[in-house]
């Protein structure tokens, strides 16, 4: 510890105002009162939190406090959220017998007083404005003061006391609380279970927190991105229906992602939101758990609102929108000829039922519509609220390709008129909204699911009649432009990624989405999903996505002989639970043969080799394993013994002879029996058949390891060991020599050098890591 960061610590600790009870607080400082504090931006104390202190929060904070994960729910990455403070009840919890009420910033309150009623606590100082008070009654800097007391060992792992459990118990202390707090866990401050900030960092924080802790907004975007704002609202709230209808559809597919304008400004990004008050007015928000559900409106309008919090990667869907995407909404939804006479419903058994909702729409141009920006939609529920966890990830494979039939010949007005007759068959769970009772709900949603795949499959067996059509020419080749029509998602147990492309070797299982499928999963996962709902709603969320990843393998297997589906199933679907059984030979009524003559025994193989080749035009390039050079290349066909001790995802940074950096991720796909056991994994669990991909760039978004290699010796060194492990000490012998630890004492410079070279791969799609996930090895 420094000196005068030593000095600074035992003059607070001296002048009894570091951890004192609530009372001495009150008594010394005064009762706690809402400050203002948010400030211009081009103010003198303004320009300083800009300048100096939210790059230090963001960088050495925000990447652990961001998102709905966040402990105790402090979100530092936003002038709200900062003076919002923490909160005791957890967000993602699946035990709660009744939803929570939703804490989301802007959204359910409007001011801090409001946040201070719903039991969100301080921690910056609310009592007397003065430096003494300011430090004094700070939980942020009192935290950062307990980390100086006790800071991390400089080499090894830490010890048992830290917790890195992601449903690990919060403590969430408040200024009142602090005192028995850090007796009771004095490694406990922050960054938590990291090295502490630099000496000139605290510097920053500290005259920022003496002074007030103000806080000010990015300034406002330029007026080439605000006209093009007013365009864009100008297109979405006209008066028409037919209008107002298309911006109710856009709007719930869309209500996620970060649109900008234009790639060179990577600041200006905006949320689609809806208002009660029209363009040319501040904006309003109204407030729903759903995107979808009633404003308690006369009228709804569709605004652009600036997006002003840091950008994370783990919840960032960037969006293009230019003159080209506004004329293919006009071709997609005003141009056809329908007529709007009545705005649907918002009960919730009409608006959590997209086919209901949106039936006059064609089906193709809203297939079409979610076609154009695939990647964007299925990142909802890769990069939205349900993202994090088992609630909808123990659901999918570690590593599967998606690919799109073509709307030209499925979403054909037969296929239209078949979803019209059975829309109630399509409705989801969210119809329930966020207190459900599981086990009958299920019932009922399992035997809607097997009528609309009864209808399916007997509208299938006749469009493809004797193999008619069913080859890979019925896969969308995005209009041989679109490099959405193919896809990869990985799963990293308790997160996942979504990237273009088909990429590392060939997957286990692929699916193949039409429309209704489509467009059930971003209702289930995304639209429909409460993350406040009770364990009800996230359990039967969970159990609806069993079926609609079958339906997606099925569509995929129908290219395939007969034979070859049933045997490939069965190995998908190794020691599944006997009560779901029957419900896996939905779609065997399928009966058509495939329309693609095989040549091998390994004809899934084969199909595999089919597909890429019809996609090729719009395949990215931009993950291709194939490109990792040697000798990293080798590590793609480590045996699985070795694999087994690698985390899920893993960075490499490899240091180049001109002071540059490659990047490349190690990505770890956990095998699986079958993935049907909600309650299981491990169980089901098939070790010996882990596979892991190398591939150049970044994918995910929480780094669980991080390598540093200096030199291409270094390089050749790390190639040639990581196969040969055979057990955890192999795996910690590595790692200290080629890992970044959380006790490395440099941890902060490899971080922004790791920021730094993610900026460069990433470009508009970049934002920071989040470390919640980083491991303790």
């Amino acid at each position: 510890m420094k000196k005068s960061l030593l000095v600074s610590f035992l003059v607070i600790v001296m002048s009894g105002c570091a951890y004192l009870g609530a009372a001495h607080y009150d008594e010394i400082f005064g009762q706690e009162q809402i400050q203002p504090r948010i400030v211009a931006h081009n103010t003198g104390s303004g320009a300083e939190f800009l300048q100096h202190v939210k790059p230090l929060l963001d960088t050495r904070c925000v990447v652990c406090h961001g998102c709905y994960d966040a402990p105790c729910q402090l979100k530092l990455s936003s002038p709200e959220g900062i003076d919002r403070g923490l909160s005791k009840d957890l967000v993602y919890d699946g035990t709660r017998l009744l939803a929570l009420n939703p804490s989301r910033l802007l959204f359910d309150a409007t001011d801090t007083q409001q946040w201070r009623e719903k039991n969100f606590t301080p921690v910056l100082n609310e009592r007397a404005q003065t430096e003494q008070a300011n430090l004094a009654g700070s939980v942020l800097y009192n935290s950062l003061l307990l980390k100086m007391s006790s800071p991390l060992p400089k080499e090894g792992v830490l010890g048992k006391e830290f917790d890195f459990s992601l449903d690990r118990k919060q403590s969430c202390t408040t200024m009142g609380e602090f005192d028995r707090f850090a007796k009771a866990q004095p490694h406990a401050g922050m960054p938590y279970g990291l090295p502490g900030i630099t000496q000139t960092e605290f510097k920053h924080l500290e005259k920022w927190l003496k002074e007030g802790g103000k806080v000010a907004h990015i300034p406002a975007p330029d007026k080439v991105a605000l006209a093009q704002v007013l365009r864009w609202e100008q297109f979405l709230n006209q008066d028409s229906l037919k209008y107002q209808l298309t911006a109710r559809y856009i709007f719930e597919h869309w209500y996620l992602a970060n649109i900008y304008f234009s790639k060179d400004d990577n600041k200006s990004f905006f949320k689609l939101v809806r208002s009660s008050t029209p363009p040319g007015e501040d904006i309003k928000l109204i407030s729903t758990r759903r995107p979808y559900d009633d404003p308690k409106v006369d009228r709804v309008y569709y605004r652009l609102m600036h997006e002003r919090s840091t950008i994370l990667a783990k919840t960032h869907l960037p969006l293009a929108l230019d003159d080209a995407k506004l004329a293919r909404l006009y071709t997609q939804f005003i141009e056809p000829d329908y007529t709007v006479t009545a705005m649907p419903s918002y009960k919730p058994e009409i608006a959590s039922n997209p086919f209901k909702v949106f039936a006059l729409m064609p089906v193709k141009s809203k297939y079409q519509f979610m076609l154009d920006e695939a990647e964007l939609i299925i990142m909802g529920f890769i990069k939205g609220p349900v993202c994090r966890g088992q609630i909808a990830l123990n659901v999918i494979n570690d590593h599967f390709w998606v690919a799109f039939a073509d709307p030209d010949k499925v979403a054909t007005p037969e296929v239209g008129h078949m979803l019209l007759q059975h829309e109630d068959a399509l409705a989801l769970p969210a119809a329930e909204e966020s207190n459900a009772l599981p086990i009958s709900s299920w019932v009922k949603y399992a035997n809607r699911q097997s009528t609309y795949l009864e209808a399916k499959v007997k509208l299938a067996n006749k469009m493809f009649k004797n193999g008619e059509h069913l080859t890979t020419d019925l896969l969308w080749r995005g209009e041989n432009t679109n490099n959405n029509a193919a896809l990869t998602i990985f799963r990293h147990f308790d997160s996942a990624t979504v990237v273009k492309g088909l990429i590392g070797q060939e997957p286990k299982t692929m699916w193949v989405l039409d429309y209704a499928l489509f467009e059930r999963i971003h209702y289930l996962l995304v639209a429909g999903f409460d993350v406040y709902g009770n364990v009800g709603h996230q359990l039967l969320t969970r159990l609806y996505m069993d079926f609609l990843r079958l339906e997606g393998e099925q569509n995929f297997l129908a290219l395939l002989p007969k034979q070859q589906r049933q045997e490939l199933k069965a190995n998908w679907y190794r020691k599944s639970p006997t009560s779901l059984t029957n419900f896996f030979k939905s779609g065997d009524e399928f009966s058509q043969p495939t329309g693609i003559t095989y040549n091998t025994n390994d004809q899934q193989h084969e199909l595999y080799k089919l597909i890429k080749s019809t996609l090729k035009p719009i395949l990215s390039p931009r993950f291709d394993y194939t490109q990792v050079p040697e000798p990293l290349q080798q590590l793609n066909a480590m045996p699985a013994k070795a694999i087994n001790l690698l985390p899920q995802v893993s960075y490499v940074l490899v240091k180049e002879t001109d002071g540059e950096h490659q990047a490349y991720t190690l990505i770890h796909h956990n095998a699986h029996f079958n993935i049907s056991s909600l309650l299981n994994e491990d169980g089901q669990r098939a070790f010996a058949e882990d596979t892991i991909t190398i591939v150049p760039g970044f994918i995910g978004d929480y780094p669980e390891a991080i390598w540093y290699l200096n030199n291409q010796d270094q390089v050749t060194e790390f190639a040639q060991l990581l196969p040969m492990m055979q057990v955890e000490a192999d795996y910690r012998s590595l790692k200290s020599r080629f890992g970044i630890r959380r006790t490395n004492p440099e941890f902060w410079l490899y971080s922004d050098i790791l920021h730094k070279v993610a900026k460069q791969y990433r470009g508009i799609e970049y934002g920071l890591f989040d470390y919640n996930r980083l491991e303790n090895r």
